[in-house]
């Protein structure tokens, strides 16, 4: 089977492409990184982290997201973390009028949810940062955010540059892991047209953040895969790139990253 490049600081598998090999040992994280689930389950990989960067429901229902919570939560990664997207509707306060079908307080009891998971290691978060330290002492510095650039209606969506830099200017720059629903521009963001659908602003802030060593996105269906970055000489340690769309795919990319 073919394996995707790796460096002395990075590895990255494909489920159903490479052979996942065991876990490396304690001076490595591995991170199982998925999106775009859309209310279906799947068969994940064991890790000592879960990344899920939105669309987590079909169509925005809460009973459509209790599908996935429900099964995010059964999963036994020790650390799962999760992201909303642009199908999320019942989660964007913006959306909580009855003419768009949700009231302020399907809204309110939809956030409630998602945040009342941290018992089971499920942790929502949206435009914030979240630390974690694993059993091998390790801490990472995670920022999540849901935003994608307009399109067709949707949840937690923005118009204008300005609205963007506004969102992404909210990144931590000593963030280590970046989760996000909207690829940047150029990176893993091509449409079925040929269309680069990413975001110019994410992209920039993305050059600011030296110590960001994995960026997981969706969105894109079509262009799910991952990619070491080489090629910035600022940078003490490789980054990776991950659009862990499932929608078409169906597998998980596992990402082994040195601590």
């Amino acid at each position: 089977m073919a394996v995707i490049p790796r460096t002395e600081t990075a590895r990255i598998y494909r489920e159903g492409t490479d052979i996942i090999p065991p876990h490396p040992g304690s001076k490595w994280t591995r991170f199982v990184c998925i999106s775009d689930t859309h209310s279906r389950t799947f068969h994940i990989p064991t890790g000592d982290v879960l990344l899920h960067a939105g669309d987590l429901s079909s169509w925005g229902s809460l009973s459509q997201l209790i599908i996935t919570v429900e099964w995010l939560k059964s999963l036994n990664h020790p650390v799962k973390i999760m992201v909303a997207g642009n199908h999320d509707l019942c989660l964007d306060e913006k959306w909580a009028q009855p003419i768009y079908g949700f009231l302020p307080e399907d809204v309110q009891q939809a956030r409630t949810y998602v945040r009342s998971q941290a018992a089971a290691g499920l942790y929502y978060i949206e435009h914030e940062p979240f630390r974690f330290m694993l059993h091998s002492g390790r801490e990472w510095k995670v920022y999540g955010s849901p935003a994608t650039p307009l399109y067709a209606q949707g949840s937690f969506q923005y118009e204008t540059t300005d609205e963007a830099r506004v969102i992404y200017n909210r990144i931590p720059k000593d963030t280590d892991i970046l989760i996000t629903h909207t690829p940047p521009f150029m990176t893993l963001d091509t449409t079925s047209k040929g269309k680069h659908a990413g975001c110019h602003v994410l992209s920039n802030k993305l050059a600011e953040l030296r110590n960001c060593r994995l960026h997981v996105f969706g969105h894109i269906h079509e262009s799910a895969g991952a990619q070491i970055n080489t090629y910035d000489p600022f940078r003490l340690v490789d980054s990776v790139s991950v659009n862990a769309a499932m929608a078409v795919t169906k597998k998980a990319i596992v990402v082994d990253l040195l601590n």
